[in-house]
């Protein structure tokens, strides 16, 4: 459930305004509202926050395989952590420019290469003496085609070029040479002395790197200094955020104190409203707590029981929070979300090692006195579900029906087992009655939250509507003979239409709703279609566990010719384990892609949920909730 808030505002003294923080920051249940914040303190902090940042993620790139365990390493205090990283930027900046040097004395090495050893000091030693010598890159043509006033000397030569020096008297180039020749470019040193210099640039690289080395075992002081930054940047941020209110003016040459006042607004759970208002009392504080207004933005608390609270970690993964005046889903999207994961994985053996997996890890944090992750107990209730479908459908491992113990084959429902070769369309059906469960469930909802408004005719509308078209999709999709559209069936589409377009857009006035109904005719209109493609979304449930299942016979055909001397028995589970564990993998994304989608886009649609809502992050010494 989506727990009520209150909006606090709360106001104190200008000149108490730290310790009332610290204050409220102890009681740790008020999320306050954000404000522009500006001070030369929170710049700072932000600063130094970005630089730990930026440290760390360069010795991240260090793998711990070569900088020992970052845990083994001492705890560093606060200076010792900045003076960590200080030295990190400046190793790094030294890294950078080896590295850049290197590649110009590369670079420019590659293009004097042709020319062999190459000294600039050589050309000036001669020029004092009245020689001239201008080195040139030219086609044969070029070359041939030069006048027999230009004196020249082939240094070099291949396929496409000829490299050679002319000779001059003067610093005066030869009128002769072709405008498409290329002068070399003299460099600033010796090639021997670029060469020096990259050895010598390249030396630093490595002796640079092992110092990282040695600073990435202590990059977990970084990760810790951070942690305590973001408090006290969320701390100096709500404290330079709150607006100043002059109650009276200070007479000039008084000493007395200000009667300056700060406050600060933000939402607070209704039922632990009580532990500020204690806090107001003891400390001094005004504070007024009221219903949020409509404009309000409110976070959002969700709060559920151990069971329904197994889906948390996945809506934490995806980042999805509804709107604190949305409807909470948790406990459809666990029920569902279990079925789909069950129907896509389809396969009670990969069942069943997820389910060891996470049984091990639950057994190993109790046996180190930890309590266990919620995800583990989420991985386990998903596990179990899949082990319950593969038994229903018989599928074991990719293994063929016939092969199977006679124990496995008796648990499956005739129905939907993989020996009944009308067990494909029977799926298709039992997807499709998902589709009907879960939208109809959406517009039951819709229902009863519109039981005092003309509105729930169109959600009456709606629901009408889903019934008929899930008889169409039956009709088109399944079998026509079998599921004829019958009379009740169009009265279902065309009575549900009817109540959906004059009543779902009611908001006090049936005539403007209906009139807001034309205005979106079309799409009005489109949401029949969108219904039958609603429902016929379900389909993706048997196809995913139908695309699953046959990778896993495919490996299984393959491997078993190898079954035979230790050699091929080997090559064969090698075959078996990456092909099983490949088939795990993509399960996983599938589930991602679509057991994810169907809840938090076809049935989100129906409920009107947008899941536009923030997270309730109160302002606690603990930081972020």
């Amino acid at each position: 459930m989506i727990v009520p808030m209150k909006k606090v505002t709360l106001v104190v003294l200008d000149r108490e305004r730290e310790k009332a923080l610290k204050a409220l920051r102890k009681v740790g249940v008020l999320h306050v509202e954000g404000r522009p914040a500006e001070s030369a303190d929170l710049a700072d902090l932000e600063r130094t926050a970005s630089r730990l940042d930026h440290a760390y993620a360069i010795l991240s790139e260090i793998k711990l395989a070569d900088a020992g365990r970052a845990g083994d390493a001492p705890r560093l205090d606060r200076a010792e952590t900045l003076a960590l990283v200080d030295r990190v930027y400046t190793l790094s900046d030294e890294r950078h420019a080896a590295r850049e040097e290197a590649a110009r004395i590369e670079s420019e090495l590659e293009r004097l290469r042709p020319w062999g050893a190459v000294d600039p000091a050589d050309f000036d030693y001669l020029a004092e003496r009245g020689i001239y010598l201008f080195p040139f890159e030219m086609s044969v043509e070029d070359y041939t085609g030069l006048p027999e006033s230009v004196r020249t000397v082939v240094v070099g030569r291949d396929k496409k070029a000829i490299r050679l020096v002319v000779w001059g008297e003067s610093d005066l180039l030869h009128e002769g040479i072709p405008t498409s020749a290329r002068e070399l470019v003299l460099p600033a040193k010796p090639t021997r002395e670029l060469e020096a210099d990259l050895a010598r640039a390249r030396k630093v690289i490595p002796a640079i790197d092992e110092r990282l080395r040695a600073d990435a075992a202590r990059k977990d002081s970084i990760l810790a200094l951070r942690a305590d930054l973001a408090r006290e940047i969320e701390f100096e941020r709500v404290r330079a955020g709150m607006p100043l209110v002059a109650l009276s003016a200070r007479e000039e040459g008084s000493a007395g104190p200000a009667a300056d006042v700060a406050w600060l607004t933000g939402f607070a759970p209704a039922d632990e409203v009580h532990r500020l208002e204690e806090a107001a009392r003891k400390n001094g504080w005004a504070l007024a707590a009221d219903d949020p207004a409509d404009e309000d933005n409110v976070p959002t608390k969700v709060r559920n029981n151990r069971l329904v609270n197994l889906i948390s970690p996945l809506l934490d993964f995806l980042g999805t929070v509804p709107g604190y005046r949305e409807i909470d889903i948790s406990a459809w999207f666990l029920l569902f979300f279990g079925i789909f994961f069950a129907m896509i994985f389809g396969d009670a053996g990969y069942g069943a090692l997820l389910a060891v997996l996470s049984v091990f890890g639950i057994l190993k944090s109790l046996a180190k006195g930890e309590r266990p992750h919620v995800g583990l107990y989420m991985f386990l209730y998903l596990s179990l579900m899949t082990v319950a479908w593969g038994a229903v459908t018989c599928t074991w491992f990719g293994v063929p029906v016939d092969l199977l113990p006679a124990s496995l084959r008796s648990i499956a429902v005739p129905a939907f087992s993989n020996a009944n070769p009308d067990a494909a369309t029977n799926i298709k059906i039992f997807c499709f009655s998902l589709g009907l469960a879960q939208i109809s469930i959406a517009h039951i909802i819709g229902i009863i939250r519109n039981i005092r408004s003309l509105k729930v005719l169109g959600e009456l509308g709606a629901l009408m509507l889903t019934v008929g078209m899930f008889f169409v999709v039956l009709n088109l999709v399944v079998d026509a003979q079998r599921f004829p559209l019958t009379n009740p069936v169009l009265a279902l589409v065309g009575g549900g239409f009817l109540l959906n377009f004059v009543f779902i857009n009611y908001a006090g006035s049936v005539g403007g709703g209906l009139l807001e109904s034309l205005k979106n005719i079309i799409t009005m209109l489109l949401g029949v279609v969108n219904m039958f493609g609603d429902i016929m979304s379900y389909i993706r449930l048997w196809a995913v566990g139908l695309a699953g299942s046959a990778i896993s016979a495919t490996v299984n055909a393959m491997a078993g010719p190898f079954l035979g001397g230790f050699a091929l028995f080997a090559a064969a589970a090698v075959l078996l384990l990456f092909g099983h564990g490949l088939n795990f993998v993509m399960n996983v994304l599938s589930v991602i892609v679509h057991g994810v989608r169907l809840n938090t886009l076809e049935f989100s649609n129906h409920l009107g949920l947008t899941w536009s809502g923030f997270k309730y992050e109160p302002f606690s010494e603990t930081g972020k909730k």
